[in-house]
């Protein structure tokens, strides 16, 4: 294990923005991440996972651990369900396309989206109807202070819209090494209530999707609407959709009847942030080098050279110019650094 100093990260960080770590080590083992957290104890540090999730608006004044463990395999099996354990550093996608292989459901609806296993707790990520808690049943960690391993099972985790515990009580305290999932192995359950999905099999006339059928309807829409990182900087939603009372909705509503939205539950709405951001009239807009994509007014994204800052201020007038036309706060679903 080599520690750099003064290490660039723009090719850490998905949305490549150029920004530096005081130091910076690449850790392959949970021996290893043992080591670094135990030989730097005094050192603050930052824990760097795929960076698909994240907003550099400044270099890293810390020891950035970038969690690079590796390797996937199944603990055990039954006739209906298989549960599959993969190391923090293995990339998502790739996960769910090794599941899909195995005839494992669960995370097809989930297909393409940026990142690592080991953040997917944090941020509970999904997509398309799906969840990750879903299908989680617990996760491995390191505490940085005590250099304890810890189990997380899935009540543990407080997970909510885009939450966990490790964006609350145990933020900052703990480095996942691993997770574990529980798939089907038959009767899966396919989610088609998206219409984009729906759209998408009818267009290849599939009546009966398989797994693989809807993550590749999945990685159509996707790719349709979202750009590559690796063409065009980007980190993925930048926004959660909002979630308000239906109280408060009908009275938004009734000013804006063409609003579209989604019952959660019988006293609370989601709007989709992307339509209010379109209506607002950002979608496609570029602010020299930060912009918002033209297919997907959720994503903002770097034509080049822009700065964590510059993105983040068109992230805020986007936060403004919403909350004055509608009354509705939308949150940033990505990290600011």
């Amino acid at each position: 294990m080599e520690i750099l100093s003064n290490f660039s990260l723009k090719n850490h960080n998905t949305f490549g923005i150029e920004a530096k770590a005081k130091r910076f080590v690449d850790v392959h083992s949970v021996e290893e991440l043992k080591s670094v957290l135990q030989q730097n104890q005094s050192e603050k540090k930052f824990i760097l996972g795929g960076g698909s999730n994240m907003l550099l608006t400044q270099d890293i004044d810390a020891l950035v651990i970038h969690v690079d463990l590796k390797g996937k395999n199944i603990l055990k099996e039954d006739d209906d369900f298989v549960w599959v354990q993969s190391q923090a550093g293995e990339n998502w996608h790739e996960l769910v396309l090794w599941t899909i292989g195995q005839n494992f459901g669960g995370l097809e609806n989930m297909s393409l989206i940026p990142g690592n296993v080991g953040t997917t707790p944090i941020q509970n990520i999904g997509a398309y109807g799906t969840e990750m808690k879903d299908t989680f049943v617990s996760c491995e960690a390191v505490n940085i202070a005590a250099l304890e391993m810890k189990t997380f099972h899935k009540e543990e985790c407080s997970f909510g819209y885009r939450e966990s515990i490790f964006k609350h009580e145990a933020k900052d305290q703990y480095v996942i090494t691993s997770v574990i999932f529980k798939l089907t192995k038959r009767n899966h359950k396919i989610n088609t209530s998206y219409g984009d999905i729906t759209a998408e099999l009818a267009k290849n006339d599939i009546s009966t999707p398989t797994l693989k059928d809807i993550s590749n309807a999945v990685i159509a829409i996707r790719q349709s609407k979202l750009p590559d990182p690796k063409e065009l900087g980007n980190s993925g939603s930048f926004f959660k959709n909002p979630i308000i009372s239906k109280s408060e909705f009908e009275k938004i509503h009734h000013q804006f009847p063409e609003m579209k939205y989604y019952n959660i539950s019988e006293t609370e709405v989601k709007v989709p942030a992307g339509w209010l951001i379109e209506q607002a009239g950002f979608k496609g807009k570029r602010f020299g080098d930060a912009g918002i994509h033209k297919n997907q007014a959720l994503v903002l994204v770097n034509y080049g050279n822009a700065t964590g800052q510059e993105i983040l201020n068109v992230s805020k007038d986007i936060q403004e110019t919403i909350f004055k036309t509608f009354g509705i706060h939308i949150e940033a679903e990505v990290n600011v650094i």
